[in-house]
Formats: structure tokens, C-alpha cells, sequence
């Protein structure tokens, strides 16, 4: 029988991030509750809070697989939902400087291109199915409520779709919403000291279309990315397959402000990508609605891993520890790896004499290393577009330099292909391009350049 650790869990934010971490401590607490601001739709649809749901999301293998985890069958229903196979990276055409394209080889596994919305209702609805946990649509989080002495969060302060003003006691309260912003007004309320930041400042803007695929639609590839040379600009495109037999156009730029608003604005914009594959796919097309704009400003790395004191019964996950360039498709991933982490968790805390101090304890010692990898993969290449803000690491350039050399040997070696692309859908971690023989080649590929 599991072991309870205490009868009520909050989670602020019913997203991807707090869907699944509220299904992981289902299994430990009497009772969660989900707080999201948003009215949610019944079926698959857009939510307001979630402006980006309407451009190009990427589940990555490592999201794929913990999703998998979390909830078994999950690949079933996701193909039964329509969402669209890809052979990594067989399906994909990869077009970056030097290589249109990259090599397409079938590396041994599928991946699923679906919309974010689709993502979201099926877990969403893992979430309805378990019997512990209660959705609150609408009801806006706005104060995390502490002890007399400040060192424990003992309840949260919300507003419901009424608009009536409650207060919700609680054991556990888990900040996965946007910003972390209610972890960081709790720790400014009681004086203790705010959490270094690390910031990329990326400035990156986005124009999506939605159409239906054609019948004459190209044969030799499923989806394709469109990458520029970053010393000339930093425009780029992806054409991506969606539920429903449709593509998601998605382009822009860091250093060129919004891209056009109208249809015919985007078409003359996709003449400037490097290669002309994305606009001879679809400059007969019309678009199923209008075109979508979006700005991402900066990732953000909230280091809460860093503090030395905590109030017990708040654990910040997902977007509200570390918000990443949707461009890589790491947000979703990550978000179900940490709820993956804190299931592993939770069974050894709950045999904790404290349980709740055991597992805040534990994710926040282990789950900085989760972020990391994703973290600096996605920084290193943010800093090569030379517009975007923030200060370089000091091993930048030999990080480039390593990069590039061992891109050259995945374009020539299969085994390193199929090593980068692991690494790269957070299959395995970055550590493993320090096996030594990995290691000897990219240091004799450097030499060589």
C-alpha cells in the first residue's frame, strides 16, 4: 500500500507542469487540488493564459518517454488522438549551413508531432480520471498563506470563478505557474533572500500559419527546419505536421521585429529564409485562419536549487524554476521529467520522519541537474545570433568550436548522429560526449579545422 505524506497538496497552475507533478503526488496525498486561472476547455482548444499554445510545439523523445511514465499507454492514445509519427530522423529534413539537408537516417526510433492543445487535453485528462485530484478552472492563486513564524506555507489565498475570495489550507504547495512569481513574493514576505537568476535574453518573434497538407505535398520528408547562418541573420523556419492532416508554419527572427501579420507579408518573408523548401511547400496554400504573432523575450533560470533556506511546504517546478526558449522544445519535456523525479521521490520520503522537509529537500538538491543540460544546450545556441543579450560563458567559443566539430562528425558517422540527436531530445545526458573515444575524435575534428 503507498504511503500518504500528508492530506492536502495545492498546485498553482494547470498546465503541463502541474498536470503531471499533480498526478505524481496523487499517489502520496489524500487529496490534490489544481488551481488554474484559465477557463478550460471542454475538448482540445486554446487557453488564454497560454498565448504560445498557438505556435509550434516539439515533445522531445525524453518528454515522450516520461509522459510513457507517468502514464502508461500514453503513446496509444496519443496516436489514437492523431497525433503524427516521425522516424528520428529518417522523416526530417535538417537544412543548416553546409548541409541541405543533413543527412536523413532512420535512427531507430518514432516521435509524435501533435499541437500543444492536444498534448494538453490528454493529460489533462489523466488528471480528471484520477479520483484524488480536483481541477478549479478559473480560480486565480494570489497569496501563499506561512506560519506565525514565517518558515512553513501552511495554506493559499485564491480567488474563485465566482469571484469570491478563499482560502485553501494545505500540506504542500507546488508553484507551477508562469513566472514563480507567488515563491518569490512568499520569500520577499518573510525576508529571506530571492534566488540568483540566469537570463538569456533571446528577443526571438514568431509568425504561424495552419494549413491543410496537400496531396502533392513532398514525399521525401515529413517536417523541416530552416536554420540561417548566424553571422548573417537569424531568421528561421519549421513546417511541421499536425492532428487533423495538417501543417503549422512557424518563422521569424531576433533582430527584425515581428514578422508580417497577413499571409501575403509571410510568403514574401519566407523568400528571405536561406533555402527555398518551406516557401515551395506552401506558396499555393492558404492559410485555415489567421496568422498567429507571439514574442518570447528571455529564458529565465530561477536558482532556487541555490538557497540555503526555504519555508517548508513550497517546491517551485517547471516554468516558475526555469523558463526556456520554446524554440528548442525543451519546456514540455522537462516539465514531465520533473514530475517524473519527484515520483521517484516521494515513496523514499514518505519513510522520512519529516516527509514534506525530505522531498522539498531532495527535488531541490536533484533537480538542478535536470535543468542544466537543456540549459546551457539552449544558451550556447541562443549566443551564437550575435543580437542576442546576456553575457557569455567564458568557454563560449570552444563550446562553438566543440559543437561544430562534432556535427561534422554526426554528418559522417551514424553512431554520432544517433549520439547527438539523444542528447538533444534529453534521451541521455551531455556528460555523454565525454566518453573518451567520443572525446579523441571531436579534439582530432578540431585539430583538423
Amino acid at each position: 500500500m503507498t504511503r500518504q505524506i500528508g492530506r492536502h497538496a495545492v498546485v498553482v497552475g494547470a498546465g503541463m507542469s502541474g498536470l503531471t507533478v499533480g498526478h505524481a503526488l496523487a499517489n502520496h496525498f489524500e487529496r490534490v487540488t489544481l488551481l488554474e486561472r484559465d477557463r478550460l476547455p471542454a475538448g482540445i482548444g486554446h487557453r488564454v493564459g497560454t498565448p504560445q499554445d498557438k505556435h509550434l510545439h516539439a515533445l522531445l523523445a525524453g518528454g515522450q518517454g516520461a509522459l510513457t511514465e507517468l502514464f502508461p499507454g500514453f503513446e496509444q492514445d496519443l496516436v489514437a488522438a492523431g497525433g503524427v509519427p516521425i522516424r528520428v530522423a529518417g522523416d526530417m529534413r535538417v537544412e543548416q549551413v553546409g548541409y541541405d539537408p543533413f543527412p536523413q537516417r532512420d535512427l531507430g526510433w518514432t516521435a509524435y508531432t501533435m499541437s500543444r492543445p492536444l498534448i494538453e487535453f490528454l493529460v489533462r485528462r489523466y488528471a480528471e480520471q484520477r479520483p484524488n485530484i480536483v481541477l478549479r478552472p478559473g480560480c486565480r492563486a494570489t497569496e501563499l498563506v506561512t506560519s506565525d513564524d514565517g518558515t512553513a506555507v501552511t495554506a493559499v489565498r485564491c480567488v474563485t470563478a465566482e469571484g469570491a475570495q478563499e482560502t485553501l489550507p494545505a500540506d504542500l504547495v507546488v508553484d507551477a505557474s508562469a513566472s514563480g512569481a507567488l515563491t518569490l513574493a512568499l520569500l520577499r514576505s518573510v525576508r529571506l533572500p530571492l534566488p540568483e537568476t540566469s537570463t538569456v535574453g533571446v528577443g526571438r518573434f514568431y509568425a504561424t500559419t495552419v494549413f491543410q497538407i496537400p496531396d502533392d505535398a513532398p514525399d521525401d520528408w515529413k517536417l523541416v527546419m530552416t536554420f540561417s547562418n548566424p553571422q548573417e541573420n537569424s531568421r528561421r523556419g519549421m513546417l511541421m505536421p499536425l492532428e487533423g492532416n495538417r501543417w503549422m508554419l512557424s518563422t521569424g527572427d531576433q533582430d527584425g521585429g515581428l514578422p508580417p501579420a497577413d499571409w501575403a507579408g509571410v510568403l514574401e518573408y519566407l523568400q528571405g529564409l536561406r533555402t527555398p523548401t518551406i516557401y515551395n511547400a506552401v506558396k499555393a496554400l492558404q492559410p485555415l485562419g489567421e496568422v498567429r504573432r507571439h514574442v518570447f523575450q528571455e529564458s529565465v533560470w530561477h536558482h532556487f536549487e541555490r538557497l540555503e533556506t526555504v519555508p517548508r511546504g513550497i517546491l517551485p517546478v517547471g516554468d516558475a524554476f526555469c523558463r526556456f526558449n520554446p524554440i528548442y522544445g525543451q519546456g514540455m519535456t522537462l516539465a514531465a521529467q520533473e514530475a517524473c523525479l519527484l515520483g521517484d521521490l516521494l515513496p523514499a520520503a514518505a519513510l522520512s520522519p519529516d516527509p514534506l522537509a525530505e522531498l522539498q529537500q531532495s527535488f531541490l538538491c536533484e533537480v538542478g541537474g535536470l535543468i542544466e543540460g537543456p540549459w546551457v544546450m539552449s544558451a550556447i545556441n541562443d549566443y551564437i545570433y550575435p543580437h542576442t543579450r546576456g553575457e557569455r560563458p567564458a568557454d563560449f567559443a570552444n563550446s562553438v568550436r566543440f559543437g561544430a566539430a562534432l556535427n561534422r562528425l554526426a554528418a559522417r558517422d551514424p553512431a554520432i548522429h544517433k549520439l547527438a540527436v539523444e542528447v538533444q531530445h534529453l534521451l541521455k545526458p551531455r556528460s555523454a560526449y565525454q566518453d573518451p573515444d567520443v572525446m579523441r575524435r571531436v579534439m582530432a575534428e578540431m585539430a583538423a579545422a
